[in-house]
């Protein structure tokens, strides 16, 4: 078995890279993880030159001139339950926490987009809205609503963020609106009440505004987290004719009227439904007030994406939403979330990838009642003022640390066993993220322009390739 970590490549010369930055022109950098967890995400000490081919290696070959979707960036849903365990940390080991998270400097991983939800997702303690009454109450005017137990937690954590990466981009994903304005007056499934598509609108936008005082920019927003799964606590049924009318007949001109630039984005569910969008851009209506589409793979194929994408190219993609389940296996996970994730979805066109939940503690809490997910492993786990690392803390990595938002994807070519993606960032340099999905240990040269590197993965190994 080929031992990536102890290789030498004849052409290869050792410099001295103490950072993600210290790199000759035309060398190449590597950050490998291995399936064994013998090396876990960690630079190589090794960086590759460019040279001419001596051998007949199978080939990706990058290519700069064939581009494709700009990147948001890469991260996780910061859950309330995922704060309230942040937040409970020691001051200076959530600092160091949260700086090895959210900095791109040295070996911290530099996540760059988060997805946070409007009121209470089922991994918090329990259900709540911001504008929860007594029953047999209205509130159609918004005037009691409050922002409430997400002050405790979901904010401070987020200005925490903020002040070491003032740019991140936050998406708000609703799970429900309050059991006052659905048909079943319960958190769980129902529908939104005709009568009520107005407040709702209202709701969001209170949303939107409110976080904004508190120095938080909702860039994007989701009408409704899994429309097409009423059985989540809390969650809500709203079928595409439903979202359509919502957006083109309430949101989308409330938004405009307020001069709300928050994304609006439609569906945020699995990929077995690409006609759920589709019949939404479909209307011109509700289109025009329509940023893209979401998707979660929890059904379906990731090539859903590039269907709607084919449908309505000038709307955009983006993939907000995939859990990894207690007790996780290692090797399986990662494989797993990077080839349809990382690669798949970007593939596909999705401006982000971002995995389910950020953080739990040992025991997968907290969650709700009723529906809630007792199995969701965090990207990392929190156990008082310790955490670890998990598969998705990996995974996340090995993209957002250097395909910075605003990088774009550019064409790379699919090698058998090896799925790949390609990626030019903002200053200039090129980013190629490989895995190896085969039994065996695999040799393979990278091309770009007319010079070529020898490059090698165990079996089931990940590795990004940085150069410029």
């Amino acid at each position: 078995m080929l031992n990536i970590k102890k290789l030498t490549l004849a052409a290869a010369i050792t410099v001295a890279a103490t950072s993600a930055f210290a790199q000759q022109k035309g060398y190449v950098q590597t950050w490998l993880t291995n399936a064994d967890q013998s090396a876990l995400f960690e630079q190589q000490k090794q960086e590759v030159p460019f040279g001419k081919a001596t051998n007949q290696n199978p080939l990706i070959e990058i290519n700069e001139k064939e581009s494709y979707q700009n990147i948001d960036g890469f991260g996780f849903c910061l859950t309330g339950g995922s704060a309230q365990l942040i937040i409970k940390m020691a001051p200076a080991k959530r600092a160091e926490m949260l700086k090895e998270l959210f900095a791109t400097d040295g070996k911290n991983i530099g996540i760059s987009y988060l997805r946070v939800t409007i009121g209470a997702s089922d991994l918090n303690p329990y259900v709540f809205s911001y504008d929860d009454l007594p029953a047999g109450e209205t509130d159609p005017d918004m005037a009691k609503f409050d922002l409430g137990p997400d002050k405790k937690d979901v904010i401070p954590v987020l200005k925490e963020i903020l002040a070491i990466n003032p740019k991140i981009k936050i998406l708000g994903s609703s799970w429900s609106p309050p059991v006052w304005m659905k048909t079943t007056g319960d958190t769980r499934g129902g529908s939104l009440k005709p009568e009520y598509f107005d407040a709702y609108a209202k709701y969001l936008v209170k949303y939107v505004q409110s976080m904004k005082k508190e120095g938080i920019t909702i860039d994007a927003m989701t009408v409704q987290n899994e429309p097409l799964h009423p059985g989540n606590n809390p969650s809500m049924l709203m079928l595409a004719p439903d979202q359509a009318n919502f957006i083109k007949t309430n949101l989308g001109p409330m938004f405009k009227a307020e001069g709300i630039k928050t994304k609006i984005i439609v569906y945020d569910h699995n990929c077995d439904r690409p006609e759920y969008p589709i019949s939404i851009l479909n209307d011109p209506e509700a289109k025009k007030y329509v940023d893209g589409s979401a998707f979660h793979l929890y059904a379906g194929k990731i090539e859903a994406l590039s269907t709607v994408h084919d449908a309505h190219p000038d709307r955009n993609l983006y993939f907000t939403e995939q859990w990894m389940g207690t007790p996780g296996n290692f090797k399986r996970d990662v494989a797993e979330h990077i080839t349809n994730l990382t690669i798949g979805a970007t593939r596909n066109w999705s401006r982000t990838v971002i995995e389910w939940n950020l953080a739990a503690d040992p025991q997968s809490n907290p969650h709700t009642d009723r529906g809630g997910c007792d199995r969701c492993m965090g990207g990392i786990t929190i156990d008082k003022d310790d955490f670890t690392r998990n598969p998705a803390y990996y995974v996340v990595a090995h993209a957002a640390k250097f395909v910075r938002p605003g990088s774009v994807r550019i064409a790379s070519n699919l090698v058998d066993g090896l799925p790949n993606v390609a990626f030019k960032t903002p200053d200039g340099k090129k980013v190629l993220i490989v895995i190896n999905n085969g039994t065996e240990a695999k040799t393979f040269n990278v091309k770009y322009k007319d010079q070529q590197v020898s490059e090698a993965l165990n079996a089931g190994s990940v590795a990004t390739y940085i150069w410029k």
